[in-house]
Formats: structure tokens, C-alpha cells, sequence
């Protein structure tokens, strides 16, 4: 009897997940050692469907490998990556899909070693013990990830064999140790092996520093700002400066000093709370004092937006422009508007009751800087369905064409794309196209994708333009 194939396998397996549910009264009556039990049933099983979930994903990066372009997989669904791909169809975390998509690329590449493409990934032989732990469900697919990353390839001071050593080792430690814990441990392996790989690491460190801003779902922002050991040495003791008042950890002799430390320590705020005002207002007043690393001189402008209806009548709300990592514009109360225009360092922009912003000018063949910015207002960034680019990040696209259809660039025949799906949208034959009831656009897909040609609508991410129509 033949084997059932991949699709008949997995089918099998959720039905036989959903014909088995387990509700929390029937754990509530197990004894603790079954519980436990279950509880390790529960993480090898989760092992195994994610080794297979990462080998699909593997795949999927295959079909979609950087050098056929717009002919992948991955782009030709309108996707800008194979990871995009991944986290979008599958509902995880943008980490999780770079993870899954790694260790699938090393499952395909130890499985088949010959590859359509030069640029294919190279598995190393020393992971073997790792690849075959992930296949038997023993090491999950992230930790699979860690070890390749952290142990890396052999060199003139470490045999392949050292590796592998140090690799059998992991996956014998790897049932007491957590993914991180996994990771520090085949990095400090890798050390012992080879003291040269410290500076190395130190090297590869610096290099890897980067900051980065995140809106949360809740509105609030979170910076995740990575630093190697010498600048975090830094900041840290900016920071403890900054707080040790209210942790009452430093004595002061000088009379300002004393004072100074009295109001910190005595100041409501939290020394968390304390240390982020402190660190704005550093780069706030570094940002006056020495513009030499950025363009522009000053302190940083932000653009408002603001329905004219709601600044005439004082009542509303307004929001702040899309950036990078924000999604939409964060949403602020009318008194805050009216502060931030009243400072005169803000660009204010109003939205007319037709959703389109006001004062703009429309007679030449590229969109001028206020064009652009009436263009940001309107979209809040790219409005290519899923994509989160911010107006900072995008082109003006022409929904009538300058050449073929003899356009004219107007802001209500234009739309932001970044240029990633600025050149699908030209390249693959997809079409944006205008509606009049309500004002906005449509996107209709290639007959390769869709034979119907249906059209999709094409959201603004701009909250006050759609709080002008809705009005």
C-alpha cells in the first residue's frame, strides 16, 4: 500500500486532533504525574508538526529564491518575502516565521544537497545529529536555528568534527534548556574551542547594533534598540545617573548636587518612567545642539493630522503621521493637537469633508513635496494590502498613467505604494483603479492570480481620512 502523501498526512493528523479535543475539565481531573506526562506529550507533538511546518516552509523558500524575482512563489502572491509569506499564511510572529523559515532552508538543503541554485543554503555536516533530533521531534526547529547560528562554520582552528562534537553535546543538553539558554550554551562551546572567536563575536556585535520603534496594539510605542557591550556600557551609566536618586544608591557632598539629587528622588514618576523622559530629552536637546549625524537642523517636527471640521469646532481628535514600524497614524486628543500646532514646530495638515487634504498643488509631471504630503494624510502609507511601509518609505503612483493614459498628477489620481509593490503592481500586470462611492481605490489582481479580475478594495491605513467620510 503506497504511503500517503504530505497533504494526506498532515489532513490526517488535525483530523485526528479535531476529533479529540481536550477541555480544561478533563484536565482538571488528571493526578499530577499525568498531567506532567501530558504536558510532555504536548511539547513533543508541538515538535514534531513544527519540523514539519518548517520543512513546508523551507520549501516555500526554495520556490521563491531571491534570483527568480517577481516569478517566485512568494512574489508572485504579492508578497515582498518568503518570511511575509510564511507569517501571513500561517498567523505567527515575524520572528517565528524567520525561524521556521532558517531551519527549514537547512532541512532541504541537508535532504538535498544538490540545488537548483547557487545561492541555495549550504547545511553543515556537523548539524546532522541536530537535523535528525528535529525529525524524531526531540529539538524544536527554533533550536535548531540557535545552534547553527552560534556554533557557525568550521575554520582553519576548528575541525568540522570539533563542531560536531560540540553539536552532539547540544542536542544531549538540549531537554533540560530552554531556546536562549541553548543558544548561550553553543556559544560559549564554540569559545571554548577556538579563544580567537571572542573578538569575533565582539566584531560581529558591533555590527549588529541597530534601534528600532514598534506601535503595540495598544497604542503605545516600544523601542528595541540593540547595542554591543561597549555602547550598552555607556548608556547604562547615562541612565544610572539618571535614576540613582531614587534608588538613593549615591551620596553628595556639593550643595547643588544634594538638591538636585532631594527633587529627582522626590519626583513622582517612576525611575523607569524617570530614565525614558531623561534619554528624550537628551536626544531632543542633542538633536539641537549637533545635527551633524542627521538631515536637518532643530528640534523634531511631526506631522499632524486633523479634520478642519474638528479644529473649527474644538471637538475630536486628531493623529500623528505613520512612520517606520508604525502601522497607523497614533490616534491624539484635540487639546493635543491644538499644543502641538500652538509650538509652531508641527506641520499641520487639515482633511476636507471629502477625505481629501487641503491646499495642494497639481500641474507638473512628479508630485511636489506638498502633494506628497497630502498624499501621506490621505493613505498613511502603503496601500497595498498588508503592507505596513510608512508614507517615509513609499512613491507616488500615478492611477492614470503619465505616458500611456496622459494622466495628470493630481493627489485624488494618486496613491502611495512602496517600491516594492510599486514595481509588482508594473511589472505583473496587477491594476489600481478609482471608485467614486465612497471616494477611494480598488485593487484588481492579474488573470494568473485571479481569472475573474475581481476587485479588491484598498483601505486607507489614515484614520482621519476615514473619520472626514464617515462625517
Amino acid at each position: 500500500m503506497p504511503s500517503p502523501s504530505p497533504l494526506e498526512h498532515l489532513a490526517t493528523v488535525v483530523a485526528e486532533l479535531e476529533r479529540a479535543p481536550i477541555a480544561a475539565s478533563d484536565l482538571a481531573v488528571l493526578g499530577d504525574d499525568d498531567l506532567l506526562s501530558l504536558t510532555d506529550l504536548g511539547a513533543h507533538a508541538r515538535r514534531l508538526v513544527d519540523a514539519r511546518t518548517a520543512l513546508i516552509a523551507g520549501e516555500l523558500a526554495r520556490r521563491s529564491r531571491p534570483e527568480l524575482a517577481h516569478e517566485g512563489l512568494a512574489q508572485r502572491l504579492g508578497h515582498r518575502t518568503v518570511e511575509e509569506l510564511v507569517r501571513v499564511t500561517t498567523g505567527e510572529s515575524r520572528r517565528d516565521a524567520v525561524t521556521a523559515v532558517n531551519a527549514g532552508r537547512l532541512l532541504v538543503a541537508f535532504e538535498s544537497p544538490t540545488h537548483e541554485s547557487a545561492s541555495a543554503p549550504h547545511t553543515p555536516s556537523y548539524l546532522e545529529p541536530a537535523i535528525s533530533a528535529v525529525r524524531a521531534g526531540t529539538l524544536s526547529a527554533a533550536a535548531l536555528d540557535a545552534v547553527r547560528s552560534a556554533l557557525g562554520e568550521p575554520t582553519e582552528r576548528i575541525s568540522a568534527d570539533d563542531l560536531l562534537g560540540a553539536c552532539e553535546q547540544l542536542v544531549e543538553s538540549a531537554s533540560l534548556l530552554d531556546v536562549d539558554r541553548l543558544h548561550r550554551l553553543a556559544r560559549s562551546l564554540r569559545e571554548t574551542l577556538d579563544a580567537e572567536v571572542i573578538a569575533d563575536r565582539e566584531r560581529e556585535q558591533r555590527e549588529a547594533r541597530s534601534f528600532r520603534l514598534f506601535t503595540q496594539p495598544d497604542g503605545m510605542t516600544r523601542a528595541t534598540w540593540v547595542l554591543d557591550p561597549e555602547s550598552a556600557a555607556q548608556v547604562r551609566e547615562l541612565v544610572d545617573r539618571a535614576i540613582s536618586p531614587k534608588r538613593r544608591t549615591v551620596q553628595f557632598t556639593d550643595p547643588a548636587e544634594v538638591e538636585k539629587a532631594a527633587r529627582i528622588a522626590e519626583d513622582d514618576r517612576t525611575p523607569e518612567q524617570y530614565a525614558s523622559d531623561a534619554l528624550l530629552h537628551l536626544l531632543v536637546a542633542g538633536a539641537d545642539a549637533d545635527s551633524s549625524m542627521m538631515l536637518g537642523t532643530g528640534a523634531p517636527s511631526v506631522r499632524v493630522l486633523v479634520t478642519a471640521r474638528d479644529l473649527t469646532r474644538g471637538q475630536g481628535s486628531g493623529s500623528l503621521e505613520a512612520a517606520v514600524g508604525q502601522p497607523d497614524g497614533t490616534v491624539v486628543a484635540l487639546p493635543t493637537v491644538q499644543r502641538l500646532l500652538c509650538g509652531g514646530i508641527q506641520t499641520p495638515i487639515l482633511i476636507s469633508s471629502t477625505g481629501q487634504p487641503l491646499d495642494v498643488g497639481r500641474s507638473q509631471r512628479l508630485f511636489t513635496t506638498r502633494q506628497r504630503m497630502a498624499l501621506a494624510a490621505r493613505d498613511g502609507g502603503c496601500r497595498w494590502p498588508g503592507c505596513e511601509r510608512p508614507p517615509s518609505w513609499c512613491e507616488a503612483h500615478h492611477i492614470d498613467e503619465w505616458q500611456r493614459d496622459h494622466g495628470r498628477t493630481d493627489v485624488d489620481a494618486g496613491i502611495l505604494l512602496c517600491r516594492h509593490h510599486h514595481l509588482l503592481l508594473h511589472d505583473q500586470d496587477w491594476r489600481i483603479v478609482r471608485t467614486s462611492e465612497p471616494p477611494g481605490f480598488e485593487l484588481v489582481a492579474p488573470e494568473s492570480i485571479d481569472a475573474a479580475r475581481r476587485p479588491r478594495p484598498l483601505p486607507s491605513r489614515s484614520r482621519e481620512w476615514q473619520r472626514a467620510l464617515a462625517s
